[in-house]
């Protein structure tokens, strides 16, 4: 056996054994069933935006649907310089539901990271202990809230993580974002499950303030344009792991829209890869470097494969191990996510190593652009 088969066989062994790890992790984590309790937690939920007239609309319909006292519900917008007409639709929405407690803010740029700033300009004003963010480009169900203080009734968390999915149009490139996607929820869930929580996303993100404020908020993160989830959950997780959990409920995920844009896609892929680099986390590190590999040695194996460095036979042996071990863990996180719909991921996963891998390697030395914005690396 060559040394090409050998170095590929010991990657996928470790690769196997983080992935099985997940897929129990994930098991371990029990769906919470909502109680009948009256609701008495106060929210103030947080959105910055920048350019967001096509999708703003949609988010703010859905929150005045939500099946919660309007009471106990504090909107704060950020807009974060926007160049269309997000302010006027949000000023709109205003006007057609002035019984709701909301709020419009300017961003204030203070660091490398626009959406940290716009978090940071926003919670000192807010109403309520408990801040939940989402994005702008999302929408939630009616019970989203609901569900999230039956939880905080039922456990008393001070940070609480859920599910983000895509609404996919029926076309292959939707799928394979959702995919993606799915693999990404899936490790979240899965690392809860081990004990070793690294990954988080701040469109379905809750936390209180004295608990972000206890962890020293944004502080020593700002360096990175992106990681107002990812890095504020290991933050909080190496402060107080006890008090930071994750929902597992359907009427708790936030649906999302996938990008129409091969480039923009990629932008974001590489936006989300570059968090990686400020993990404090040792597992998410030493996952990050693993996934990469085993996708980057597919990748390296498949181009030398006609110049017979290695069989083919041990190339696909190598693939269907991987295919069937990425599955499990796949199939888990489409159970719960997309509730079971079937699907065979085949195409995706002959391309997704190579669009790993580019996305992967970019990150760890290119810029990126985002919402018109450049940010260097």
């Amino acid at each position: 056996m060559g040394i090409v088969s050998i170095v590929l066989l010991v990657v996928l062994l470790i690769y196997v054994v983080f992935i099985v790890q997940l897929s129990v992790g994930f098991s371990k984590i029990k769906s919470f069933k909502a109680t009948e309790a009256a609701p008495k937690t106060a929210f103030t939920i947080v959105i910055p935006f920048r350019n967001e007239e096509k999708n703003l609309d949609r988010l703010l319909q859905s929150l005045s649907y939500l099946n919660y006292p309007i009471s106990l519900i504090q909107i704060v917008m950020v807009d974060d310089f926007s160049k269309d007409n997000s302010v006027r639709i949000y000023n709109n929405w205003r006007l057609e539901h002035q019984s709701v407690d909301t709020t419009l803010l300017e961003n204030m740029i203070l660091s490398n990271s626009p959406k940290k700033d716009a978090l940071t300009r926003a919670i000192p004003i807010a109403k309520h202990e408990w801040i939940v963010t989402t994005d702008a480009d999302c929408t939630v169900g009616k019970n989203w809230l609901l569900t999230l203080d039956n939880y905080i009734q039922a456990n008393n968390p001070e940070m609480v993580i859920g599910a983000v999915k895509y609404n996919t149009k029926n076309n292959w490139f939707h799928h394979f974002q959702q995919l993606d996607l799915m693999s990404l929820q899936g490790t979240t869930i899965g690392s809860f499950g081990i004990g070793k929580p690294f990954m988080c996303n701040g469109a379905n993100f809750a936390y209180t303030k004295n608990f972000f404020n206890a962890i020293g908020g944004f502080g020593g993160i700002n360096d990175k344009a992106s990681g107002d989830d990812v890095l504020l959950l290991q933050k909080a997780v190496q402060s107080n792991p006890k008090k930071v959990h994750y929902l597992k409920n359907s009427d708790f995920i936030v649906n999302t829209k996938p990008e129409n844009d091969l480039f923009k896609l990629f932008m974001q892929r590489v936006r989300w890869a570059g968090k990686t680099t400020g993990y404090n986390s040792n597992y998410g590190k030493t996952l990050a470097v693993i996934v990469l590999l085993m996708n980057l040695s597919l990748t390296i194996a498949f181009c030398l494969l006609p110049f017979a460095f290695l069989s083919w036979k041990v190339l696909l042996s190598i693939f269907l191990i991987k295919y069937v071990v990425d599955y499990i863990l796949l199939f888990k996180s489409n159970s719960y996510l997309r509730k079971g719909r079937f699907f065979v991921p085949i195409a995706s996963s002959f391309i997704y190593p190579l669009f790993s891998s580019l996305v992967g390697i970019y990150s760890l030395f290119g810029s990126f652009s985002w919402k018109g914005r450049k940010f260097k690396k």
